[in-house]
């Protein structure tokens, strides 16, 4: 059975929005992105190796879909571990829109039961079924409790506007840190395993 992971980019007060390019996703009128390369460096190179190489299958949202049929197809390179998986692996769309994916393997999950294709599809995997960039799809996957795990990438930059992963409504979760590390170029990256739900306490004496 396989388990479900959620890789991104962050910056400092959350913002997730068109971290590769200004012209990603200017969607709110967003002007900054393009955010995560002046701090690309190989210690983050070789995190994203590591992430894509237990990948057993993709699960996006259709922008980060078209996104990434529009580049990687072009960019291709069985040996390595983002290209090839990206273009080999199978690629799971959750959309309402899109009819005929032209970047297989693709399958389109579309409708009310959703919910329980991903879960039949994560649990038929050998490995991880990942999810990448996918702003909408993660706050719905994670406001439905279907993330098993957690890769935070965070960039050492403060923006004030754009798409935030973490939103409001979510289910109070708690999580356990299995994984750290800082890059030379100051991103610091965080694995982060579901443990169930939050727990409240007070320092006030009773």
């Amino acid at each position: 059975m396989g388990k479900l992971t959620l890789t991104t980019f962050l910056t400092l007060d959350g913002v997730m929005q068109a971290p590769g390019g200004p012209e990603e996703d200017t969607s709110g009128g967003f002007e900054y992105g393009g955010w995560v390369v002046p701090y690309a460096d190989e210690g983050m190179g070789e995190f994203v190796a590591d992430v894509f190489g237990r990948a057993g299958a993709f699960l996006l949202g259709r922008k980060t879909y078209e996104i990434f049929a529009g580049y990687w197809p072009q960019h291709d390179d069985p040996a390595d571990p983002v290209a090839g998986g990206l273009n080999r692996l199978p690629k799971y769309v959750a959309s309402t829109t899109l009819k005929e994916p032209a970047w297989g393997p693709a399958t389109v999950l579309d409708g009310e039961h959703l919910q329980s294709e991903i879960i039949r599809v994560k649990d038929a995997l050998d490995g991880e079924l990942q999810v990448h960039g996918s702003g909408q799809l993660a706050q719905w996957l994670l406001a439905r409790d279907l993330v098993d795990e957690l890769n935070l990438q965070v960039f050492p930059v403060f923006l004030g506007a754009g798409r935030k992963l973490f939103s409001t409504g979510g289910l109070p979760t708690a999580f356990e840190l299995t994984g750290s590390r800082t890059t030379s170029s100051g991103i610091a990256i965080h694995t982060y395993r579901q443990k169930g739900r939050a727990t409240f306490g007070t320092f006030l004496d009773s």
